[in-house]
């Protein structure tokens, strides 16, 4: 529902004043390399209890992360969501230890670059939410890849639009760039045919028909009414 129609305006300022003082995680909280998607077994099933973690502070686990990494960087996995995850895990895990990006593809071999490095450790340094939907298959990796470049809650507005849009790889690489260029989210997308905040959804028939009613009543856009409902639920 998009179209939030005519209303009272003082509703649309005091969500710019709540949407502009809530702290909305746009980074990874968890420590780096922790199985937090990988080993959740809601998200991946039985393949939750062979999540690795790494631990940049134990030189054995710094070593495992290096030949994951080698072997990462050289392996065709592009259709394994969990094994990226993992690559990405053990690239940040790298970064941590290591010290920078360099020393990170140094410490992993010939065949890593700084650019692999950065990268997939960028992906892991996203937040719960994204990674989740790349360990189920609804974000590819490459795109992941795209959508952490770009930073702030435009990563967040981005990875949402990917999903609920279909977005192609080619499609969320060049918005990530046009934003990264100074382009707004907002007409980034529009470029790609998608609406910021556009999302189908499906009401009971008793919610539907009240909701059409009480918009209705109002002289209010049904999503006016959705926003300021969800709004309330999620502070």
């Amino acid at each position: 529902m998009t179209d939030p129609g005519p209303g009272d305006t003082s509703r649309g300022h005091r969500r710019d004043e709540r949407d502009r003082s809530r702290s909305i995680p746009t980074d990874r909280e968890s420590p780096v390399g922790a199985p937090v998607i990988r080993g959740d077994e809601s998200v991946t099933g039985q393949h939750a209890t062979r999540a690795v973690q790494f631990d940049p502070d134990d030189p054995d686990s710094l070593q495992d992360a290096a030949e994951t990494v080698a072997q990462f960087a050289t392996g065709a996995s592009d259709d394994d969501h969990l094994y990226m995850l993992r690559g990405a895990a053990a690239c940040a895990a790298l970064v941590r230890g290591e010290g920078s990006y360099k020393a990170a593809a140094e410490r992993a071999g010939d065949d890593v670059t700084v650019s692999f490095i950065r990268k997939w450790a960028r992906v892991h340094d996203l937040p719960r939410s994204v990674r989740k939907q790349v360990a189920l298959g609804q974000i590819a990796p490459t795109a992941a890849k795209h959508i952490a470049r770009v930073g702030g809650e435009a990563r967040l507005l981005l990875a949402w639009a990917a999903i609920d849009d279909d977005l192609t790889v080619r499609d969320v690489r060049s918005i990530a760039s046009a934003v990264n260029d100074g382009t707004s989210i907002e007409n980034a997308l529009a470029t790609h045919g998608s609406q910021l905040g556009r999302l189908e959804l499906t009401l009971s028939p008793a919610s539907y028909r009240d909701l059409r009613r009480q918009a209705s009543l109002d002289g209010v856009g049904p999503g006016e009414i959705v926003t300021a409902a969800l709004e309330s639920y999620l502070e």
